[in-house]
């Protein structure tokens, strides 16, 4: 890459008006820190919970909208649209998790899991795109994890919804580009939210499992508690939706830089030795 190409990418996107940003899943962690950041950045910014926020925030727009339901999901994109005449960029955040062995979950279970983490998304995007097509610009912003790049033992589920939101970011923003728009993946490593309000227990749990889940929920916890702090993710946001010319994926955290470093150019023995130590499992 060129000085120029560099340049090119650290430059702000240039326009007078006041831009419109709408974050999904904004009631607290990630979601809400963003929503805040962006509104120190000077966008005018609706968030988006499943039930009535329970306290104004400043500077954020709260709205009601489950991402499972279309018709929610419509009339939350008119309500911004009535009240601002436009959608500048979008934040793909709302999500939850699912710890546990992979066949401890039902079917039903992991339908679930993706109609939130997948469709819901899918949804969010499919009201805004033909939006931000008639204005002939528009930035969306995928939320993904290190998850998405890499294997996770007991998170075999959440996992796999990650993994479907890069390859449909990757893909889709090709087929818009041409339009004025842009997908953009922000990929957070292991971020300091509440463990007991994003995580989902298996429908299905057995007993060969008990004690390797427990390590696990154990592990968890303790990563957590050391992890980045959701500004961390928010700043990664900011930049991806500021930068004239972005890249494909911005890594939130100094850990999701290492883990995308060695995914690329570890050989992948010794990234599965790396992974297997790293999850208290044996070799």
């Amino acid at each position: 890459m060129n000085a120029a190409t560099t340049k090119r990418e650290q430059e702000p996107v240039a326009d007078s008006r006041r831009r419109v940003a709408l974050v999904t899943g904004a009631s607290s962690g990630i979601g809400l820190v963003t929503a805040q950041a962006l509104s120190r950045d000077g966008y005018r910014v609706f968030g988006t919970s499943r039930k009535p926020a329970a306290h104004p925030v400043d500077g954020i727009t709260m709205l009601v909208c489950d991402v499972v339901d279309e018709t929610s999901v419509q009339s939350v994109v008119g309500e911004v649209l009535t009240r601002e005449g436009r959608i500048d960029l979008l934040v793909n955040n709302a999500g939850i998790g699912l710890l546990g062995g992979a066949e401890e979950s039902t079917t039903a279970q992991a339908k679930a899991l993706f109609e939130v983490n997948v469709f819901g998304t899918m949804r969010m995007t499919h009201a805004v795109l033909p939006v931000m097509r008639q204005q002939r610009g528009g930035r969306i912003i995928n939320l993904s994890s290190i998850l998405g790049l890499i294997p996770a033992p007991y998170n075999a589920l959440y996992a796999s919804t990650k993994h479907a939101i890069e390859g449909y970011s990757e893909s889709l923003d090709h087929e818009v580009r041409t339009q004025g728009i842009r997908i953009v993946l922000v990929e957070p490593g292991v971020t300091r939210t509440s463990f007991e309000e994003n995580i989902t227990r298996p429908d299905r749990p057995l007993p060969l499992y008990d004690a390797v889940r427990a390590d696990a929920e154990k592990l968890m916890r303790e990563i957590v508690a050391k992890g980045d702090a959701p500004e961390v993710v928010a700043e990664a946001v900011v930049r991806a939706a500021n930068v004239a010319t972005p890249k494909r994926r911005y890594t939130a955290g100094k850990s999701a830089g290492q883990v995308r470093f060695m995914r690329r150019f570890l050989p992948e023995t010794l990234v599965d030795r790396n992974l297997r130590k790293f999850n208290r499992l044996p070799g």
